[in-house]
């Protein structure tokens, strides 16, 4: 027996020792390099030899906010064109979709483009083998360079598209997410929806302009991450951005910010055959390089981001079964975008769900939160941290974020520290400065009258 307890406290102190050893590397963040090159693109490299792996992002400013009014959803479709066929480009023949398909389904690697609220982002995962590396970078950089835009192409799609919307407004969830983004948005470009008739209004040549005006090299974020030194990744930008040399480099216009909401606003729309009421609270927020933002993460995991330790949760779901979930969040970009409550209930509970809500976020805001929920918010914050730097695909995901808002090299470094810093006074400050419970909107739809 005291055999057996020598050998526990040994191993005891052996585990302890360990993770007093590497404790400070489990709150490292990545090591960052940084540069920009000649043409003004701004390269972001995380090296990592553990895997012969690539991810790569790369991304402007040409989300749906730079669509024009009566063509929504332009960026959208751009990003889906791009995969549907290239015109011949430097040794590159011409590819239809489904020749690009079999292109990169032979080498094996992936890539995807998508149009954000502000962004337009191009990934790319590849092996750093020569023979897969260097033709994957090739594909890539002729869509970036000659994409086909094929009229007839986009004449099927759109019809694809447009099925889709139709389904779509037979969802109550669709009607309250349009109702929502209109009365909290007032026209602002964030609360723009494509439809029928702004997706008849794009064509080929539309996409063109837009591919013209919006993919240039002078705006281009790009971030590595993987097994390649500094040399090989600009030389990767060189390559992918070679193409973009013709477009030139003129400034986009600004654009206006989201006001906020002068006062509260309620919208109530039955909706027939709905079996949930969907509920939508909300209002303006912040940009995401707001001073407070991460003030206003911490605060808001304690009223609805925190799952089942959020207030919204406990006082909804556990105390009164009202719903399965009930969760708030912040879309940060580079204006105010929406702080929102999102939650479904029977049609004759919404009521009581709506008032639950709006007592629980003025209670907040009256008396803040108690000494353990910050503590708690603070650890299970901290501690998930590293979950978002465990992969090379979401350190490129975090880095290419940090790129895109201007943020220090060292923010993903500092970020554990900063939070457990962070003081009640801290968080109410920035609470109240941001939300009033007195200028809300509030939309339920398929309520009961």
């Amino acid at each position: 027996m005291k055999g057996f307890v020598a050998r526990w406290r040994i191993a005891a102190l052996a585990l302890l020792t360990w993770g007093m050893l590497w404790a400070p590397a489990a709150w490292a963040g990545p090591a960052i390099e940084h540069w920009v090159r000649p043409d003004g693109a701004r390269v972001y490299l995380v090296r990592n030899d553990a895997l012969p792996m690539l991810d790569v992002r790369l991304e402007f400013d040409g989300g749906s906010r730079r669509d024009p009014p009566a063509q929504a959803g332009l960026a959208g479709a751009v990003a889906l064109m791009l995969g549907k066929g290239s015109a011949a480009w430097d040794d590159q023949p011409a590819r239809d979709e489904e020749a690009l398909a079999e292109a990169w389904a032979d080498l094996g690697a992936q890539w995807s483009a998508t149009a954000t609220l502000d962004r337009f982002s191009l990934a790319l995962r590849t092996l750093t083998r020569a023979d897969v590396l260097e033709p994957a970078v090739a594909l890539l950089a002729q869509q970036l360079a000659a994409p086909a835009f094929d009229e007839a192409v986009w004449a099927r799609e759109r019809e694809r598209l447009v099925a889709a919307w139709r389904q779509a407004q037979a969802q109550p969830e669709t009607r309250a997410q349009r109702l929502y983004a209109e009365a909290l948005y007032r026209g602002h470009p964030y609360g723009r929806e494509a439809t029928p008739e702004t997706w008849a209004a794009i064509d080929a040549a539309a996409m063109r302009t837009f591919w013209q005006r919006h993919a240039r090299a002078c705006d281009a974020r790009l971030t590595f991450v993987g097994a390649v030194d500094r040399a090989q990744a600009d030389a990767i930008a060189a390559r992918l951005l070679a193409g973009w040399a013709a477009h030139g480099c003129t400034k986009l216009p600004a654009l206006p910010e989201v006001e906020p909401l002068p006062e509260a606003r309620t919208i109530a729309e039955p909706f027939a055959g709905a079996a949930q009421a969907q509920i939508l609270i909300g209002q303006p927020g912040v940009a995401r390089r707001d001073p407070d933002f991460l003030a206003l993460q911490v605060a808001n995991h304690i009223v609805g981001g925190g799952g089942f330790t959020s207030r919204l949760m406990r006082e909804l779901r556990e105390r009164r079964g009202l719903t399965y979930g009930v969760y708030s969040y912040f879309l940060a970009g580079r204006h105010a975008g929406a702080w929102t409550v999102t939650m479904q209930t029977r049609p004759d509970q919404a009521q009581q769900a709506v008032a639950l809500i709006h007592d629980v976020l003025h209670r907040f805001a009256e008396e803040g939160p108690t000494p353990q929920e910050l503590a708690e918010a603070q650890r299970s914050l901290v501690q998930g941290h590293a979950l978002k730097l465990d992969s090379n695909r979401k350190i490129a995901d975090q880095v290419a974020a940090l790129a895109w808002a201007e943020l220090p090299l060292d923010e993903l470094d500092t970020w554990p520290r900063r939070v457990q810093a962070l003081t009640r006074d801290d968080l109410m400050r920035a609470w109240r400065r941001v939300i009033d419970p007195q200028r809300l909107v509030t939309v339920v739809v398929g309520g009961a009258p």
